[in-house]
């Protein structure tokens, strides 16, 4: 008898109440190779990333590989990324597959069907989506992922600067277009939906100066510009106040700078979680165990 998977906005929950927000950044490019005396290579690539999730399983309720820095190994470095993905999921750790796509027609079922298909190699627990053929083109995988216990994070206010000369046009804005059609498709799911939006922690102005109602969004937030971006973990919880239950909080140089000792990055990883949890949740359980 078949059963319907538990929704990806209750196990996001679940695990940022049990591990904190923290999200680890997976971002094997060749520099951070080099300073890890890893040759840039497939085999490198492979090493630091499984290194990484050993380090942070437990500490963190997330991982967030970047495709692209597997992609340009090619098919070696793409194998790698399938067998990143098969160790998360053995480490308790749920993916968000940084990968962007947005098409249309059948070549968005295609994208669908590799990254959130039910028995595909390259499927992750969520992957990141950009709308801007339109918030239609993206419903073969926003379905597939709510029908496979998936989940999606949909760009709404990225945290590059260039983003805002698109995501700030019109009135009201594209971003406000988007965040209104993410919380059709969450409508009456609680505690959320699966459905999720990336917001940056380096918004020009508070959500609601934007226009943007997270609120009502009824999304998990991908929070990314934390660190090297120059948002902390003080802007995330001033910026997304009222919200700061459902994010999740991308750090990828302030983890991996510290390896390549598996002591030092679980130790950075810990810290992490530690400062956001307090930052996000002062009246909360205070710092996450350490987990061996």
């Amino acid at each position: 008898m078949s059963t319907t998977p538990p929704p990806f906005g209750a196990r996001l929950l679940a695990a940022t109440t049990d591990r904190g927000p923290l999200c680890v950044g997976l971002d094997p490019h060749a520099h951070l190779l080099a300073d890890w005396g890893l040759p840039d290579t497939a085999e490198g690539v492979r090493t630091f990333s499984l290194r990484v999730i050993d380090a942070v399983a437990g500490r963190c309720a997330a991982v967030k590989p970047q495709s692209a820095f597997y992609e340009r190994h090619g098919a070696a470095g793409v194998a790698v990324l399938e067998e990143v993905l098969a160790g998360c999921r053995e480490r308790g750790l749920l993916t968000v597959l940084d990968v962007k796509r947005g098409d249309i027609g059948s070549t968005m079922d295609g994208y669908a069907q590799a990254y959130l298909g039910e028995g595909s190699p390259l499927a992750a627990d969520s992957v990141t989506l950009s709308p801007y053929l339109g918030y239609g083109s993206l419903r073969p995988a926003i379905d597939l992922a709510v029908s496979t216990g998936r989940g999606v994070w949909v760009l709404g206010m990225t945290s590059n600067p260039e983003g805002a000369e698109v995501q700030l046009a019109g009135t009201p804005s594209v971003a406000a277009r988007i965040v209104e059609q993410v919380a059709l498709d969450n409508a009456g799911v609680l505690p959320c939906g699966s459905v999720g939006l990336v917001m940056g922690a380096t918004l020009p102005r508070p959500p609601a100066e934007l226009g943007l109602d997270l609120v009502g969004a009824g999304a998990p937030l991908l929070t990314p510009g934390v660190g090297a971006q120059g948002a902390d973990e003080h802007d995330v919880a001033r910026t997304f106040a009222g919200v700061t239950d459902r994010l999740l909080v991308p750090v990828s140089r302030g983890v991996l700078a510290a390896g390549p000792d598996v002591a030092a990055l679980r130790q950075a990883a810990t810290r992490w979680a530690d400062r956001l949890r307090s930052a996000l949740a002062p009246d909360g359980p205070g710092p996450i165990a350490r987990r061996n």
